[in-house]
């Protein structure tokens, strides 16, 4: 309970460096952008990505230990931040997407004239919020980091201004968005009703002792509320629908950007308030996100199913519904979690499903971002015959799809599908574990019939050449670009030749 003398303790700036690095950087090249001439526009790219790396660095001090901050002087084991292992696993998977998707926007801004200053400004301010969320410890912080990391995400979908699309993709997105952090807030307000407190030990602590039967149901509500404003963030069927439209209508940099950080931001937050705030009410919240999982997957994976055998539909769309396909996958370890006697195996094949996707996703989008710069309908019949054209990008599209599919060489995805299985088998989730079984079948089709598309050559191949010219002429260009997919291939051969690592990396990520 809140009081005059609950006040807070000096701020562990240790602690609260990878946030902090990035939101002062994010002010900084704000700033900068007033001063730089138009031909020097370029170094605040550098110096975002410059910054993300800073950022990324300052978690290094942070891996061995466990730094809480901003803790109550009534009581110190209270705390609204804690730099714990599951924080700092969650931190370094957004500013590592962060930085990844910095590197691809660099070449998309030039491209489309975008605004550099308000583009990397509105880029490193939602990055600060998205790795404020997985160290935050009570209701109200969470909330604020879910909403820093969201509003600027409006505004980079809607940056195209000149593109209808992308108008009707941010207005999409910012409505939708919006209602579901009005049934969150409600949701919040109920918990805080029922148990007089927002801090989540507090809350969970206090859910198991209500004594009122109405404060009870009251509480009952709160929690579904909340859970189902986090899964809007997931992007979890029912609450998909702005997922298609918002990816195909944003600069490709910032539809990677959601794929990978907007996901994080929605899981880590999931996690947070149902196993640390709600433990008590899993028998509510696990078979509901079981549901959510299977519902999740099947969509997902059903409509991209249907996008690709028309070759004219666009790549951006299919890679849309495969990330709400895998959203599922990701489901299926918190669910199993609100059965399961070890949280923590649940809970670990969670993060580790998101490190394989973040990198092998990324380095996705940075192929159709390259292709869109000679197609810019980034149509799947584009893709025919780019190992003619451009082997090297071809190669590495193919081993991602394959990751995500779950097939050799792309171990890394095989790995990864196996932990989160046997994380619902464990949990006695059979059902869910043949579901999941069944998607993956499924996925395999649409992911082996783009790849096999990279390597067939014919009549169809002379229209995507029409733009290889002008690609030659701007190749200098693309150097940020097809580092970041150089990066994206590295770290998903490596991992596939030790997927160890990331297990291991993972196995600790309880709260």
């Amino acid at each position: 309970m809140s009081s005059v003398t609950s006040l807070v303790q000096s701020v562990d700036w240790l602690a609260v460096a990878p946030p902090t690095i990035t939101a002062v950087v994010a002010l900084a090249v704000l700033v900068a952008d007033l001063f730089v001439p138009a031909h020097r526009k370029p170094l605040l790219g550098w110096c975002a990505i410059g910054g993300l790396a800073l950022a990324a660095l300052s978690l290094l001090p942070l891996v061995a230990g466990d730094r809480r901050t901003f803790c109550l002087t009534s009581d110190p084991g209270v705390c609204s931040y804690a730099a714990d292992h599951f924080a700092v696993v969650i931190q370094f998977l957004v500013l590592a997407g962060a930085l990844l998707t910095a590197l691809l926007s660099v070449t998309a801004i030039e491209d489309h004239r975008l605004p550099a200053g308000e583009f990397w400004f509105l880029l490193l301010s939602s990055a600060a919020g998205a790795a404020l969320l997985p160290a935050s410890r009570d209701l109200a912080t969470l909330v604020i980091a879910l909403e820093v990391a969201s509003l600027p995400a409006f505004a980079l979908v809607g940056l195209k201004r000149a593109n209808r699309l992308s108008s009707e993709a941010a207005l999409k997105f910012f409505l939708s968005s919006v209602a579901a952090t009005a049934v969150m807030l409600l949701g919040v307000s109920f918990v805080y009703a029922a148990t007089g407190s927002l801090h989540l030990s507090r809350v969970a602590d206090a859910l198991t002792r209500l004594p009122d039967p109405q404060l009870a149901t009251l509480a009952t509500a709160g929690v579904a509320l909340t859970l189902v404003g986090f899964a809007f963030k997931t992007a979890a069927v029912p609450f998909h629908f702005w997922v298609p439209d918002t990816y195909v209508g944003a600069p490709l940099p910032v539809a990677a950007y959601l794929s990978v950080v907007g996901k994080a931001v929605g899981f880590s937050g999931l996690i947070l308030v149902a196993v640390q705030g709600f433990p008590s009410y899993a028998n509510v919240w696990g078979p509901a996100v079981a549901v959510l999982a299977a519902l999740t997957m099947t969509i997902g994976n059903v409509a991209a199913l249907r996008q690709a055998p028309d070759r004219a539909h666009s790549a951006v769309r299919l890679l849309a519904w495969s990330s709400v396909g895998q959203a599922g996958y990701l489901l299926v370890p918190i669910a199993a979690a609100g059965y399961a006697d070890d949280a923590a195996h649940a809970i670990g094949s969670t993060v580790a499903y998101a490190l394989m996707y973040a990198a092998v996703n990324l380095g996705a989008f940075g192929v159709a971002a390259l292709v869109a710069r000679t197609n810019p309908a980034n149509r799947i019949s584009d893709y025919r015959g780019l190992y003619a054209r451009r082997p090297l990008a071809a190669l590495a599209l193919g081993f991602f799809l394959l990751c995500l599919a779950g097939l050799p060489p792309g171990i890394i995805g095989l790995f990864a599908k196996v932990t989160v299985f046997s994380a619902a088998v464990d949990a006695g989730l059979a059902w869910l574990a043949v579901v999941m079984a069944v998607n993956v079948v499924i996925a395999l089709y649409y992911y082996l019939q783009w790849t096999a598309v990279l390597f067939r050559t014919g009549e169809e191949q002379s229209e995507s050449e029409a733009g290889t010219g002008a690609a030659a002429v701007a190749g200098a260009r693309t150097v940020p670009l097809t580092a970041a997919i150089a990066l994206a291939a590295v770290l998903g051969i490596v991992l596939s030749g030790a997927p160890q690592l990331v297990l291991r990396f993972a196995s600790g990520a309880l709260l």
